[in-house]
């Protein structure tokens, strides 16, 4: 169902890409929205590496989670920070794409955990965790996307 990649000698190993979607802070998630545009919306995200799962937080309602209920295939993209060579005038970076389906997650457990994962990867200290959780906690929605094929690209802008 998915191509191979054309460039392959560009083509990251699998680990390469796990360590992108370790340490990047966000990405651009895609959905389907109304008359089959696309809706690509930047999101911060948690990678849960045994699941092979990313957790994404947001609103309970809007754009993104119409288009979910609709279709619930998505995919996600990441590109590092980039490194430009003094002598050089181009990037050099790596970037991954992620396809899978997006689920709602109404499990309460699993909504915590995510949200404290989140909070880990994101705010400076447990005491920052904890407040948010209890103060947007119950309204915030959590969304995962269950990864069904990854794929990395190191680039040279040139």
């Amino acid at each position: 169902m998915f191509r191979e990649m054309r460039r392959f000698k560009q083509q990251m190993t699998e680990e390469e890409c796990k360590e992108i979607l370790r340490h990047e802070p966000r990405g651009v998630l895609s959905l389907i929205i109304e008359e089959g545009y696309p809706y690509g919306v930047p999101m911060d995200f948690y990678y849960d590496e045994e699941q092979n799962k990313l957790y994404f937080h947001g609103a309970a309602e809007g754009q993104k989670i119409d288009a979910i209920k609709r279709n619930k295939k998505a995919s996600f993209t990441i590109l590092d920070q980039g490194v430009k060579n003094p002598d050089e005038w181009f990037y050099h970076f790596q970037s991954v794409i992620l396809f899978g389906t997006m689920e709602l997650v109404t499990d309460h457990e699993e909504k915590y955990i995510a949200l404290q994962k989140l909070g880990e990867k994101y705010m400076p200290t447990p005491e920052h965790i904890e407040k948010e959780i209890t103060r947007d906690g119950e309204r915030s929605q959590i969304l995962s996307l269950s990864i069904e094929h990854m794929t990395g690209k190191k680039v040279r802008e040139k």
